[in-house]
C-alpha cells in the first residue's frame, strides 16, 4: 500500500505504508521530519494499519499512545504557520495541509473512542478509560479550533461527537477527575471548546482564535451550570447534546429539542473580563494577570472588549435582512480607502467584485465574485460602492467564512456613508522630524452617532497621545487640532477613535 507526503514545495510524493507492530514501533522511535507536514500522511497510514493489526489490547493501546503523542507534537509545530499572516481564502497548499491534519485528528478521536469500548468490555481500570475520554475531547476540540483558524465551518458530526463524548464522561463520572500528567480535567477542556465556539470564531482572525483558545484554557473554570430557575440573559447559553451544533444564546429558542438542554452561565467570566480590561488599561502587564502576551496588544485588548460587550447585551438584531443579488465593488485597507475618498474613481486602487447576498441598514453579507482580494481580513476596513452610487461607504469586516479556496463570504458593518481623507502629523521617535500618516475621518451620523471617528492603522499612535494635528485637503487646505476622547474599537488592522475639536493649544 502507498500514501503521499508533502515535500517542502507543497507537492506530493509516494511513501511506503508500514504495517505490523514492529514497524510502527520502529517508526515511532525515529525523529520528527524537518517539515511537520511530511508527518501527516505517515501518521494517518500508521493509524489505518493499526486498525488491521491483530495484536493484544495492551499492544494496540501502547501503539495508539505513541501515535497520539507524535500527532500532538506535529499539530503544535504546524499551528504557528497556520496563524501567521494567514490570508483568506486560504491557499490550496495550506488548505491541503489543514485537511490532512483534520483527517488525522478525526482518526485519532475515532480510534481512541473505539479503544474506550474495548476497555469497557474488559472492565479496565477507570484511569485508562478516563485518559481515553480526555484525549478524545482534546483532539475534537483541536479539530474545531483548526477549522476556526481558516474560517471554515466545522466538519459535519464534530460538535455532536464532542457533546456525546462529554456526556459519556459524565455518565461514568470521569469528567471532573484529572488524568496523570495533565493540567486540566476533561470538563475544563470541554468548556473551553464550547466557549470558543460561542465566541463567534468567524469574527476573529487566526491569531485571535489562538489567543482566545489560550484564554479559555486558563479561565474556563468561570463557566457555571445554569439552573432551571435562573434568569436568562446575554451571559447564558444552552447546548443540545444531540445536535451537531455549537452553543447558542439562551434568547434563541429551539422548536423541538432532541434532548434535555444543558444551560450554562458565564456571568462570572464577564465580570472577570471587565476587571482584566480595566487593569490592562491601567498599565498592568498581561503576565501579572495570568493573560497571554497577546492581551497586551491593541488587537488582544480589542478582542477582550468585544467579548465583554457581546456577552453583556442581548445582541438582538435591530433590522431585518433583505435578500439581494446585486453586484458591488470593494476596496480594502486604510491606504486604499484614503485614495478612493480623495480621488474617487481616478484612484489607483485595486478593486474586487462581490455579490451582495443580503443587506440591512447596518450592513451587508457579500460573496466574492472576481478580482484580487489582497490582504482583506476580519477587523479591516473596506470601501463599498453599489450599483450606480458614486459614494464609497466605509465598512468594517465583521466576519468571514471560507469553505474552499474559491469561496469567501464576508459580513460588512457600515461605519459611515463616506470618509474624509486626512493626514495625521505627529513627531517621530527618531531624528527624522514629523511623521505623516494617512487616516480617515468618519463624519457624525444624525440619530446614530453624534461625534466623529478617526480611523488609524493599529499601533500607529502612541498609547497616551490624546492631542492630534490633522491636515485636510479638499477645496482648500485646512489644519485641525483635535483630541482623542475614547478608543471605540481596536482590531489587528485598525483603531477607531472618537475625536472632538481641541480648544487647548498643543
Amino acid at each position: 500500500m502507498t500514501d503521499t507526503v508533502f515535500n517542502a514545495a507543497g507537492t506530493e510524493r509516494t511513501a511506503a505504508l508500514p504495517s505490523g507492530i514492529r514497524s510502527i514501533q520502529q517508526w515511532l522511535e525515529m525523529p520528527l521530519a524537518p517539515q511537520p507536514a511530511d508527518e501527516l500522511p505517515l501518521l494517518r497510514a500508521h493509524l489505518k494499519a493499526l486498525r488491521e493489526i491483530d495484536g493484544t489490547l495492551p499492544q494496540r493501546a501502547r501503539l495508539l499512545d505513541g501515535l497520539y503523542s507524535r500527532s500532538t507534537m506535529v499539530t503544535s509545530r504546524l499551528l504557528p504557520s497556520l496563524s501567521v499572516d494567514l490570508v483568506l481564502p486560504v491557499p490550496r497548499k495550506t488548505r491541503r495541509i489543514v485537511r490532512s491534519l483534520l483527517d488525522l485528528l478525526q482518526m485519532l478521536a475515532e480510534d481512541t473512542l473505539a479503544l474506550l469500548d474495548e476497555l469497557d468490555r474488559q472492565h479496565a481500570p477507570d484511569k485508562e478509560r478516563q485518559l481515553a475520554l480526555w484525549r478524545s475531547v482534546y483532539v475534537l476540540a483541536q479539530q474545531l479550533m483548526i477549522s476556526d483558524l481558516i474560517a471554515s465551518p466545522a466538519r459535519a458530526g464534530t460538535w455532536l461527537l464532542l457533546h456525546q463524548t462529554y456526556a459519556e464522561a459524565r455518565r461514568l463520572q470521569l469528567h471532573a477527575t484529572l488524568p496523570r500528567g495533565e493540567v486540566h480535567n476533561l470538563q475544563h477542556l470541554y468548556h473551553a471548546a464550547v466557549l470558543l465556539g460561542w465566541a463567534q470564531p468567524a469574527s476573529l482572525t487566526a491569531r485571535e482564535v489562538l489567543f482566545l483558545t489560550d484564554y479559555f484554557e486558563r479561565f474556563a473554570n468561570q463557566i457555571e451550570p445554569l439552573s432551571s430557575s435562573a434568569a436568562v440573559n446575554a451571559a447564558t447559553f444552552w447546548i443540545d447534546p444531540l445536535r451537531d451544533a455549537a452553543a447558542l444564546s439562551s434568547f434563541r429558542k429551539i422548536a423541538q429539542p432532541t434532548a434535555d438542554l444543558d444551560g450554562y452561565s458565564i456571568a462570572g467570566l464577564c465580570a472577570l473580563l471587565k476587571v482584566q480590561i480595566a487593569q490592562l488599561d491601567a498599565g498592568t502587564p498581561p503576565q501579572d494577570l495570568n493573560l497571554p502576551d497577546f492581551a497586551g496588544t491593541p488587537a488582544g485588548r480589542g478582542v477582550l472588549v468585544r467579548l465583554s460587550v457581546r456577552w453583556s447585551n442581548s445582541g438582538k438584531r435591530r433590522f431585518q435582512r433583505r435578500m439581494q443579488n446585486q453586484r458591488a465593488l470593494v476596496g480594502a485597507g486604510i491606504d486604499g480607502l484614503w485614495q478612493l475618498s480623495h480621488k474617487g474613481t481616478a484612484a489607483n486602487v485595486e478593486l474586487s467584485t462581490w455579490m451582495i447576498t443580503n443587506e440591512s441598514p447596518e450592513g451587508y453579507s457579500v460573496m466574492h465574485v472576481s478580482g484580487n482580494i489582497g490582504a482583506l481580513s476580519v477587523g479591516d476596513v473596506a470601501a463599498v460602492r453599489t450599483g450606480s452610487d458614486q459614494n464609497w461607504q466605509i465598512c468594517m469586516v465583521r466576519w468571514a467564512v471560507s469553505e474552499n479556496p474559491e469561496h469567501l463570504e464576508l459580513g460588512l458593518q457600515i461605519l459611515a456613508p463616506r470618509a474624509v481623507p486626512a493626514i495625521l502629523a505627529q513627531p517621530s521617535d527618531g531624528s527624522t522630524g514629523t511623521e505623516h500618516l494617512r487616516v480617515l475621518i468618519l463624519p457624525e451620523i444624525p440619530k446614530l452617532r453624534t461625534g466623529q471617528w478617526l480611523v488609524v492603522a493599529a499601533g500607529a499612535l502612541p498609547k497616551h497621545r490624546d492631542k492630534l494635528l490633522l491636515v485636510i485637503e479638499e477645496e482648500n487646505v485646512a489644519v485641525r487640532e483635535v483630541k482623542s476622547i475614547y478608543v471605540d474599537e481596536q482590531t489587528g488592522s485598525v483603531e477607531i477613535l472618537s475625536i472632538e475639536p481641541d480648544q487647548d493649544p498643543f
